[in-house]
């Protein structure tokens, strides 16, 4: 056995970690809450039917995916060119401002679907310069052989903060509508302030000989070039994508499941509270064999989870069970799935990739995180307006399957992944 410390002893990770679990907090109660105002203001002030408010919810999701699909390669350059920590505090204290901003309008009661989402874009954009900035630091502050159980740890302080975020969030509105962007500002600086105390974070040198827009190609041509992260990245692109369940929850919060904001919190909550049991469990019990397979049955038990929740109400009529307590079961599972498969992947992604190159390729998966959410928001929104929004669940779980199978035959250096050993990995440009 290792004799590698574990990354909960190592103060920078300590630092690092409640970084994280504060700026997810504040980002899951803004997310949670943006959505539900969108489809509120939607059905309200706009007097839209159901199909037309969940098409805005997929206009939403492209108003933040845009930024990311145009930024990510500047964010990924930024994280490998600049000190790390100093990109990661510049993106916190943009997000801390929309949160104020988001704050007052919806205080003063001037909200509307335009200013959403311009905001939502500029949320869009403070994101996409935290991803990468933040996931390039681990590898620095940890030992290689301690990075498995710090991805674990890291993905608790993530979907621990994604079950409180979200419930808080609509705790809070229910109470003040503002409030919970007051919160949100105050957790983003907390996350700020702790970035500051881990230790200087610069990252190799990459090639400055290079122009910054050769640099930035670089890691699209490397992930492009290395057919398992590609396999591994694109993988999480279409399942989530097609399965996007969380777009369409505040039209089964307010108008199938009848719960309201306090009930979409829950619902947003749930799949956090599977994933942190899960990345729990995987802090100090973590993968060591056919990590590759795991992962790939893991997507296979998200998109069976999301037919479920689709169902829930379905259900609930034939069986006579509570569907709220249904749609929460099937969504904690699929948390629990999507965290295995997070952290199988991401594990590989890393060790697979040279330290020059972890800013840019986690950009690109970032990205690929993204358009999964956004877009998979986006495709949610259509999908709702044609075949409503039971239907454009149940439709998404079962292409999150399908594209399990596919993508088993198209990388099969995904299930013959045995180990998280590099072995994949050739030697990236210095």
């Amino acid at each position: 056995m290792s004799s590698a410390p574990h990354p909960i002893t190592i103060p920078d990770f300590r630092l690092y970690w409640l970084a994280r679990f504060m700026a997810v907090i504040s980002t899951m109660a803004m997310v949670v809450i943006i959505a539900y105002q969108t489809y509120d203001i939607a059905r309200t002030d706009y007097g839209m039917s159901i199909k037309e408010a969940s098409f805005q919810l997929g206009l939403l999701g492209l108003a933040q995916f845009i930024p990311l699909a145009l930024l990510t390669p500047v964010a990924g350059w930024a994280a490998d060119r600049w000190e790390r920590r100093t990109v990661a505090r510049f993106a916190n204290s943009i997000d801390m401002g929309i949160a104020l901003l988001l704050g007052w309008l919806t205080m003063t009661d001037g909200l509307n679907l335009p200013l959403v989402f311009l905001l939502a874009a500029l949320h869009g954009v403070a994101r996409v310069f935290v991803g990468p900035s933040m996931t390039a630091i681990v590898p620095n502050i940890v030992p290689p052989e301690s990075l498995p159980k710090a991805i674990a740890l890291s993905s608790i302080a993530w979907q621990s903060a994604s079950v409180i975020g979200p419930a808080a969030g609509g705790f809070l509105y229910e109470s003040d509508a503002a409030l919970p962007y007051w919160v949100a500002a105050a957790c983003m600086f907390l996350a700020s302030v702790s970035v500051s105390f881990i230790r200087p974070v610069h990252p190799p040198p990459m090639g400055r000989e290079l122009h910054p827009v050769k640099q930035m190609a670089e890691g699209l041509r490397y992930t492009w070039r290395e057919r398992f992260l590609l396999g591994a990245i694109t993988l999480d692109l279409f399942a989530v994508l097609l399965a996007g369940a969380t777009a369409l929850m505040p039209v089964y919060a307010r108008d199938i499941l009848q719960v309201g904001a306090d009930g979409l919190g829950q619902m947003r909550a749930a799949p956090a509270l599977g994933a942190a049991a899960v990345a729990l469990l995987l802090a100090f019990r973590p993968l060591r064999h056919n990590v590759g397979v795991k992962m790939l049955w893991a997507v296979v038990v998200f998109g069976l989870a999301t037919i479920v929740f689709g169902l829930s109400h379905i259900i609930g009529d034939f069986t006579a069970l509570n569907a709220m307590a249904i749609a929460l079961v099937a969504l904690v599972i699929l948390g629990a799935a999507d965290m295995l498969s997070v952290y199988v992947r991401s594990s590989l992604v890393q060790l697979n990739t040279p330290d020059s190159m972890r800013g840019r390729v986690s950009a690109v998966s970032g990205l690929a995180i993204s358009a999964s959410n956004e877009l998979g928001e986006l495709q949610s929104g259509f999908a709702a307006a044609l075949l409503g929004p039971v239907g454009a669940v149940v439709a998404g779980g079962a292409g999150a399957i399908l594209v399990t199978g596919v993508w088993a035959r198209l990388f099969p250096e995904l299930k013959n992944a045995r180990t998280f050993e590099p072995q994949f990995r050739k030697p990236g440009p210095n």
